[in-house]
């Protein structure tokens, strides 16, 4: 049914995605499907890494983790954006083609306020991609 699953991911906070990742696990190990863990990231150094190849390695090896730990098959796809809190809904739309996605699992929040102004990013990613948007709270 899915093989080819796009999981973004913040290397920052993996620590809150474990309901997703599994998630994402089981669903790649139920259909045979390979995972892709997305990362956006800027060029100037940032918490995470100093720089985008940096960045890259460290993707790469959270990938190389989760397949291991998994035993499934996954990679990492890094994105550089100029402003990654500005243009990481468009960034992760042109994933999606990109990557022939056909899921996009992904951790959220509650709905608030601001999301009847403005779509979470995973609805940004409901309403323009043609893959299946599965949301995971928690």
């Amino acid at each position: 049914m899915f093989k080819e699953i796009m999981v973004p991911v913040d290397l920052r906070h993996v620590a809150n995605l474990t309901k997703t990742l599994t998630v994402a696990a089981d669903l790649a190990q139920k259909y045979g499907a390979r995972i892709t863990y997305v990362g956006v990231t800027g060029s100037e150094p940032s918490a995470v890494a100093h720089n985008p190849e940096e960045y890259s390695e460290k993707l790469a090896q959270f990938a190389a983790s989760e397949a291991a730990k998994n035993g499934l098959s996954a990679r990492g796809h890094t994105i550089v954006a100029h402003d990654p809190a500005v243009d990481l809904n468009h960034k992760l739309a042109d994933a999606v083609k990109e990557l022939h996605a056909d899921l996009v699992i992904m951790a959220t929040h509650l709905p608030n306020v601001a999301d009847f102004i403005w779509a979470s990013h995973g609805g940004h990613l409901a309403a323009h991609s043609k893959a299946s948007v599965f949301l995971v709270r928690g």
